[in-house]
């Protein structure tokens, strides 16, 4: 797989959009961000960070050879956006990331549909830069 422009596109474009998806549904729907014990900054940044690994993550599952079976980009887009919000969602259940305390069955529903609606848009990010645009071929001079 080569990194070229439509990785470090896809990668940064995805995860800016999950993370701005991120903030808002927490910081201003939720209003989540008042509850955190340690400074905001901090939160964010780590943040910021999570959403740079899952963005290039993202990128990596949707180019694996496993994904690559399914010639369809968008199929593959939703394909890839739900395990990734699925595996996230499920992460942050096991080690009891929430910003909520008591989590009730409805809670965890829609917290699952959040994550995974917000990765598979984050996902149609890297099938955009897919389709528009194509990494520069190297020219091969004949001696």
């Amino acid at each position: 797989m080569k990194l070229g422009v439509r990785f470090f596109l896809s990668w940064i474009g995805s995860a800016i959009l999950m993370f701005t998806l991120f903030y808002i549904w927490h910081g201003v729907f939720l209003n989540d961000f008042k509850r955190i014990q340690f400074p905001l900054v901090w939160f964010v940044m780590f943040a910021a960070g999570t959403y740079l690994i899952l963005g290039a993550g993202i990128y990596f599952l949707f180019e694996s050879r496993f994904t690559k079976k399914i010639r369809n980009f968008f199929i593959r887009g939703l394909i890839c956006g739900v395990i990734a919000g699925f595996s996230l969602f499920m992460v942050a259940t096991i080690v009891n990331i929430s910003l909520t305390r008591h989590l009730s069955l409805q809670h965890l529903m829609i917290d699952c549909v959040w994550q995974i609606t917000e990765q598979t848009i984050g996902t149609m990010v890297v099938v955009l830069f897919k389709i528009f645009i194509h990494d520069l071929e190297p020219q091969h001079e004949n001696a």
